[in-house]
């Protein structure tokens, strides 16, 4: 069915666009892009894992008072945060990318151009994001477009893996203010995130006396046997494909080669399931941990010399979020999607991207940058990009940021 927008936020998008000084915003984007990618190439080079983001910060920051926001800095958490200040009388907005990666301090960093593309590690997820917050910043500047609410300009920390977009949490929980978040991750401009898949991820260590393999055998339970009793029952779950639900053991930690022969005290597992219906991910984590006790249980009767018990640690936990897809956000986002040129833009109605926290604390979002043409091969050494026309993913942050905002152009469409 084809995606309709209302008539009013048609009317403003067309009101927008139309005018002369967002054309200039638009056009420089275009013409600023090259400058932009070495931007984009600089903040590459600057090694940033997920809870080691100083370096990379301390320079965004540098490029935020170069570009003129005000009360720069870098928050308690860790963010880096510019403020471009409106006129008054419209919405307050954050336009947001992380600034971490996936890879590890020591992993070798250098740029390759080839066959079009510009390859490294990190080069899009999510520096490219960096890049279009500052694109946005100097498209702005150099069109001297005033918005009537400020935006705030952010670099956040602790978006993946075990981070679980705690960056972001703690800079939307601090700052009541916000009334809508505009997320980047990514290089595209085709696929728009208003969704949040749920995600929880638990360590399970499964505990027993241990001893000899063969002088303790049937004296002690075994802590790994049981482990591998969960697996195996977790292994056999059936979830449903829509709302789209998934669950994987991840890890499996127990002895050591030179305790080759001996029964483990302790076993550890971890595990994580996801779902885009928080009833759903909390029913998966019910089933999970009566597959735990079961498998502790059935270890424990089989011997019936001791008991097996379980610590648990609890290492992230992001709610499921939703939103009608018809928000004017979304609207918006869709609008200009198909204004530069995509003829079908595509509502991705779930994912793991800062959108997640936004939508938690209530505010209407969206995370940009999804819906490239081709395989960035995110989150590998061979990550790649494509600078060939990728100024209209920085063009869509600028119009989504405008209309969300509010200028002399087109108030802004948040209600």
């Amino acid at each position: 069915m084809e995606y309709q927008v209302s008539e009013k936020v048609r009317e403003s998008f067309e009101k927008l666009t139309g005018n002369e000084k967002v054309q200039k915003a638009l056009a420089f984007m275009e013409k600023d892009h090259e400058n932009i990618v070495e931007k984009q190439i600089e903040l590459t080079l600057i090694p940033s894992p997920t809870y080691h983001e100083e370096k990379k910060a301390a320079r965004l920051l540098e490029m935020f008072q170069e570009e003129g926001l005000t009360d720069c800095h870098i928050d308690e958490y860790g963010n880096c945060v510019g403020i471009r200040k409106g006129t008054g009388g419209g919405k307050t907005v954050l336009v947001e990318a992380h600034m971490d990666t996936v890879f590890n301090l020591d992993t070798k960093l250098e740029i390759v151009r080839e066959d079009g593309f510009i390859k490294c590690p990190g080069i899009v997820d999510d520096t490219r994001g960096c890049a279009v917050v500052l694109s946005t910043i100097r498209a702005l500047n150099a069109a001297e477009i005033e918005t009537k609410g400020d935006i705030q300009f952010v670099g956040t920390v602790q978006e993946e893996g075990t981070g679980a977009l705690k960056g972001m949490k703690y800079y939307v929980e601090h700052h009541p203010e916000l009334e809508a978040s505009i997320s980047v991750d990514g290089d595209g401009y085709k696929e728009i995130t208003y969704e949040a898949t749920g995600i929880q991820t638990y360590e399970v260590t499964f505990k027993g006396i241990g001893g000899h393999a063969c002088m303790m055998f049937g004296k002690v339970a075994n802590p790994l046997h049981a482990a591998a009793r969960a697996v195996a029952k977790i292994a056999e779950f059936r979830v449903p494909s829509d709302p789209m639900t998934t669950f994987a053991v991840t890890n499996f930690h127990a002895g050591s080669f030179e305790a080759v022969h001996a029964i483990v005290p302790e076993a550890t597992i971890r595990f994580n399931f996801r779902s885009n219906s928080q009833e759903e991910l909390e029913k998966l984590r019910g089933r999970i941990f009566e597959a735990i006790e079961e498998a502790c249980k059935e270890e424990t009767d089989r011997w019936g010399q001791d008991t097996i018990t379980y610590e648990v640690k609890h290492i992230c936990d992001v709610n499921a979020g939703h939103q009608d897809s018809h928000t004017p956000i979304v609207e918006v986002s869709m609008l200009s999607a198909n204004y530069l040129g995509c003829e079908e833009p595509k509502l991705g109605n779930g994912g793991s991207t800062n959108c997640n926290r936004a939508l938690e604390a209530g505010l209407p979002a969206v995370c940009l940058g999804g819906g490239s043409d081709y395989d960035i091969q995110a989150h590998t050494l061979s990550e790649q990009f494509k600078p060939e026309g990728a100024y209209k993913c920085c063009q869509q942050a600028l119009l989504v940021a405008l209309l969300c905002a509010g200028s002399e152009a087109a108030d802004s469409v948040i209600e």
